[in-house]
């Protein structure tokens, strides 16, 4: 198409004056009007309260909350006594209530999750001491357990992986769920050092729960020197790929293979930061170099576009260790995502792909 005086002229004359929101796309019109402002400003994304995602705050009171007409309800669990390493996800609920620019759109899957959901963020998990392992994960299991009775999906931010137990016992409360889980370790780990509940073992616990159905399970990104803990995993019949693996396999493959091992049933999503290789998520308690980038895991979770999601966490962002703040945008953005897939959620609004 040859560029003309004509052709300008119409361009002058359709953008050549309004403002930032005069879109005329009515895919990307239904985004900008929940946006700007009708004098066409909007809010500075370092400006106002900061929530996860920017989304609305719904304080709540625990004794008795009222979650009013919510979808999904983001709550944070500062909360890392279960580490095995490097100590600091504690941090991670603030560090990204505090990432600016996170949505509001999803190009890929079409949707601005924030204005199509009612979702809130909670605030975090009131927990009874900063010291006592197990009675946190009493803390958890009855905060959740409230969300998911209110007929609310819980997505959560960790805090360390051990969250994600008492946060399947939950959900998986009234039946075992399958579950979407992408992470460096398979988490299957039995008891040591007097204790099974630290943050190399949740899924092993939910399973011998009756809470997570290990064969509606996959693990991706498997990697390090830890795998002779894993044997769990393959006994119980989880499906177990390997970061090695991947790059033959390639993602769309991986996707396939996670919708087939799920299938329709309920299924929760479960994302540690230590996933991704060090060199794009530095900040966190056991990096595992021979990771996929970032990429490669937006990639893959929005290829779940349509999973029947029942709930979903973020875990393990400890900022401290990442001077960059990328480790934290990176954990905002899969959480953002993930939010994205729960629009198409049969559980949450009855919408597949």
């Amino acid at each position: 198409m040859t560029w003309t005086g004509e052709r300008l002229a119409a361009l002058q004359a359709k953008y050549g004056e309004g403002h930032g929101g005069d879109i005329f796309d009515p895919r990307f019109r239904r985004v900008a009007d929940r946006i700007f402002s009708a004098s066409g400003t909007r809010m500075a994304p370092y400006a106002g309260l900061p929530t996860l995602l920017d989304a609305p705050y719904h304080p709540i009171d625990p004794s008795n909350p009222d979650f009013g007409d919510l979808q999904v309800a983001m709550v944070g669990m500062p909360m890392d006594l279960g580490v095995t390493n490097r100590p600091g996800s504690r941090f991670g609920p603030r560090a990204l209530r505090a990432i600016e620019r996170i949505g509001p759109y999803n190009h890929v899957l079409d949707c601005a999750p924030v204005y199509e959901l009612k979702v809130a963020d909670i605030g975090d998990v009131p927990f009874r001491s900063r010291y006592r392992l197990e009675q946190s994960h009493e803390d958890i299991e009855r905060h959740v357990g409230r969300i998911v009775s209110a007929g609310v999906i819980p997505l959560s931010v960790g805090g360390d992986h051990s969250i994600s137990h008492p946060i399947l016992k939950a959900v998986g409360k009234d039946r075992p769920v399958g579950m979407i889980h992408i992470d460096a370790h398979c988490d299957t780990g039995g008891a040591f050092d007097g204790t099974k509940f630290h943050h190399g073992g949740p899924f092993r616990n939910a399973v011998l729960d009756g809470v997570l159905d290990p064969t509606r399970t996959i693990q991706i990104g498997i990697r390090g020197a830890a795998e002779y803990l894993w044997e769990f995993s393959y006994e119980a019949g989880m499906t177990v790929i390997h970061a090695e693996e991947m790059p033959a396999m390639g993602i769309a493959a991986i996707i396939e293979k996670a919708r087939q091992v799920v299938g329709d049933g309920p299924t929760y999503l479960s994302f540690d930061i230590d996933s991704l290789d060090p060199a794009f998520a530095p900040g966190t308690g056991t990096p595992e170099i021979g990771g996929p980038t970032t990429r490669e895991i937006l990639e893959l979770i929005r290829g779940l576009k349509g999973v029947n999601l029942v709930g979903g966490d973020v875990v393990e962002v400890a900022p401290q260790y990442d001077a960059t703040t990328n480790t934290a945008q990176a954990g905002a953005q899969v959480l953002f995502e993930i939010l994205s897939l729960m629009v198409f959620s049969p559980a949450v609004t009855g919408k597949t792909a």
